[in-house]
């Protein structure tokens, strides 16, 4: 409020009466030059619905007008000629006091706070304005004391301050990753959950390239909610930490619709979306679940391997069989183009006996080999079928003093493909990799694997630091009934074979890295989609 200045006209006006002002009030000037009545200005601060009080230099009060009894409680006849002070409650710290007359001292208005107690003795928060009465010298003869009853509106913004608070409070401690997105999709807020979290999955990378990776692992539901603000409730998905194993969450996700807060959005109200995620850290439930579901699998398994087992076994003895049943064919063959004396019937008639017979057992064996185990395609987490099968393997690697580094591709897209076949696969080529650094004279024992999204498909390396194969091996080793391993330990020289099948029903590629010098590489490629 600016200082209030009198003309000599006004300063003369301005005798106080029974009331505290001159019998007519302060005149003033209209812009235009006319005098307005001063009986205009008398009843303006008269009836002003602020609490408006006039003193002497030393705060006696000397006028008050109508609100000002409605806000005390005091009438006019209990305070004129009383000090202002009569409000004060005496709990107002003495340096606002201070300020207040400091102010006044520079002839300048002052603006704070004052708890003050009514006639009844109830208190409220006094919003107060206080600024001199300057005369044409210059000199301050009056205060002009102006207040309302701020206790509302102090107990609101009281209120929403400690809702605000104790929200905060809420989130901060919560286990719970919340996060809040704007309408440009960038952070408004973040709880130390969700920060801890970005920090263990991209130490190095803003919180908004975490985002984006969460984003991308709820996929449409994400963008649904983005988009066209459809809220999705328990959308689970896994985030691969590197070294650690692991770890799954489950996600909430829903839209909040917020009035602007602008003075220009009073009368006709815009809205803003916000976008909120929830994210609870579910690991602990999935790997119970995953412990079940592995010794699932182990059954599983153990059933596919002894079916696998039978038909290698049969088709290793038809293979074995097939030789001598083709010198046989070749020595019938001999036979029946001979003619005369050079033909011997009794011996031609012999083979052909054995021919059949031989023919005939491969058949049966054939028909007797148990059937492969149907499965058709569907979307595959490599990442998820790698570390099912580490999981699988952990007594053996363990047994054998074997150290995992497991290097996941964060971001992997999903293969359309057989699931357990290609478990199968995986869980091959971890099984020679342990066999491989089971040899006494392996001293350094890391198996390495390693997934990464390429162009059309994923890749993914399996490196051991066993022995290594000899270059000129490196092809032979896929074929059937071939093996490096030293004989009577169980090997039917399948698993190669079985693992260059599987990828190429998968239209993929395996090879073994010929400029790999230290152990041995096995670089596994699938298309995200194959063509059989």
């Amino acid at each position: 409020m600016s200082n209030v200045r009198l003309s000599p006209e006004q300063a003369a006006a301005a005798r106080l009466e029974e009331k505290g002002l001159a019998e007519k009030g302060i005149s003033d000037i209209h812009p235009e030059g006319v005098l307005l009545p001063e009986e205009v200005f008398f009843q303006a601060v008269e009836h002003s619905p602020v609490a408006i009080s006039i003193t002497d230099l030393k705060a006696n009060i000397l006028y008050v007008n109508r609100a000002f009894t409605q806000v005390t409680g005091y009438g006019e006849d209990e305070v004129l000629g009383h000090n202002e002070s009569i409000l004060s409650n005496h709990t107002t710290p003495r340096i606002v006091y201070q300020a207040l007359w400091g102010r006044l001292a520079q002839q300048k208005s002052w603006t704070g706070m004052m708890l003050n107690r009514r006639k009844d003795k109830r208190l409220y928060l006094a919003e107060l304005t206080v600024a001199p009465v300057i005369n044409e010298n210059n000199d301050t003869i009056y205060y002009l004391g102006m207040h309302r009853d701020g206790s509302d509106m102090h107990e609101l913004e009281q209120r929403v301050m400690n809702q605000k608070l104790m929200m905060e409070a809420v989130l901060n401690s919560v286990p719970a990753s919340v996060l809040v997105l704007d309408e440009h999709h960038r952070i408004v807020s973040a709880n130390p959950s969700f920060r801890a979290l970005a920090a263990d999955l991209l130490r190095d990378e803003p919180l908004e390239t975490v985002v984006n990776v969460i984003g991308t692992k709820l996929g449409s539901a994400y963008h649904q909610l983005l988009e066209d603000r459809r809220s999705f409730d328990d959308k689970e998905f896994s985030l691969d930490y590197g070294r650690s194993r692991g770890r799954w969450y489950s996600c909430f996700g829903t839209t909040i619709d917020v009035k602007c807060e602008e003075a220009d959005g009073f009368f006709e109200q815009t809205v803003r979306h916000y976008v909120l995620l929830m994210i609870n850290d579910i690991t602990d439930i999935r790997r119970r679940q995953e412990e079940v579901h592995l010794n699932a699998l182990k059954a599983l398994m153990a059933e596919e391997d002894l079916v696998q087992g039978m038909r290698e076994t049969v088709n290793g003895a038809i293979h074995q069989m097939q030789g001598p049943v083709n010198l046989l064919g070749t020595a019938v063959s001999m036979l029946q183009r001979r003619t005369g004396a050079n033909r011997d019937d009794a011996l031609l008639g012999a083979l052909e006996e054995a021919l059949t017979a031989g023919n005939g057992a491969m058949d049966s064996m054939r028909d007797a080999m148990p059937a492969a185990l149907e499965e058709s395609k569907k979307p595959v987490n490599i990442n998820e079928l790698l570390r099912e099968s580490l999981a699988l393997s952990t007594e053996r690697l363990l047994a054998q003093g074997i150290t995992v580094d497991w290097q996941p591709a964060l971001q992997l897209p999903a293969v359309i493909g057989r699931e357990r076949r290609l478990r199968s696969m995986f869980k091959q080529l971890l099984d020679n990799a342990v066999d491989a650094m089971s040899e006494r004279t392996v001293r350094h024992r890391e198996l390495t694997i390693i997934t990464r999204s390429e162009t059309g498909g994923v890749c993914c390396e399996i490196i051991d630091t066993g022995p290594g194969i000899a270059p000129a091996l490196q092809l032979k080793v896929f074929e059937p009934f071939f093996s490096t391993k030293t004989s009577g330990n169980g090997c039917r020289g399948m698993g190669l074979p079985m693992v260059h099948d599987i990828v190429t029903d998968h239209s993929g590629t395996v090879h073994i890295d010929l400029s790999h010098r230290t152990g041995c590489r096995v670089v596994v490629r699938l298309p995200f989609i194959s063509s059989h």
